[in-house]
């Protein structure tokens, strides 16, 4: 009931995407956990561990990175509380692409909307994958309901988020992510939407991705 609650909201329906897009891309049975056993996934901006966590009880071995010390260390108590072992680092992406890390899958949660230059940000982390890895996205189209629903509806109207965590005119469209994900050498593999059912109180995907939508890009090896 706190101010997270969007977030965990989302929690279940961004999971089922990113399991799924993993156990397709790497012969796995996302019906059989743990499924994600020996996969090494580095999630960007991890925050508190929201999807960390989860994807470290399937089995895979998580990094978590956040410039923000209080966030990994809220991240470390609540890990450890639990009894997971996650890497977490207060760190940026570019500082692990200069060290040489590679990771089977890289995660970028919430993140391009908030970067300047999407294409070279990619471009700078794109190394981070390794060949035949993948990168899952999710982020928000720049559209005029965008940013009736992001904006006004879940920053003024709702509350969902504090006023001024989003600008709209950083919102990603599909084919601007495509292009950066291809110069950045990786190739756009998936898109899907993401939509909120306030009947049900729920979030679903969709192949409506006219305002948060995910994607799967590949890395040739």
């Amino acid at each position: 009931k706190g101010p997270f609650r969007p977030l965990l909201q989302i929690g279940p329906t961004r999971l089922t995407y990113i399991r799924d897009r993993l156990c397709a891309h790497f012969g796995r049975d996302p019906k059989a956990p743990p499924s994600l056993t020996g996969l090494s996934i580095l999630d960007i901006g991890c925050g508190g561990g929201l999807v960390a966590e989860p994807l470290a009880r399937l089995g895979a071995e998580v990094t978590g990175i956040d410039p923000a010390l209080e966030t990994i260390a809220a991240a470390k108590a609540h890990a450890k509380g639990g009894g997971l072992d996650i890497a977490y680092e207060a760190t940026t992406a570019e500082a692990l692409a200069d060290a040489g890390k590679t990771f089977d899958a890289v995660l970028l949660l919430e993140v391009v909307e908030h970067v300047p230059d999407v294409p070279a940000f990619l471009k700078r982390i794109a190394p981070l994958v390794r060949p035949g890895g993948l990168m899952i996205l999710s982020t928000l189209n720049r559209t005029l309901k965008a940013y009736a629903l992001a904006i006004v509806g879940a920053e003024f109207v709702l509350r969902w988020v504090p006023a001024g965590t989003h600008q709209w005119d950083r919102f990603v469209m599909p084919g601007e992510l495509k292009a950066a994900l291809t110069g950045a050498g990786l190739t756009l593999a998936d898109t899907t939407g993401m939509v909120y059912d306030p009947l049900a109180d729920q979030w679903r995907l969709s192949r409506d991705t006219d305002v948060n939508y995910f994607a799967t890009a590949t890395k040739a090896g």
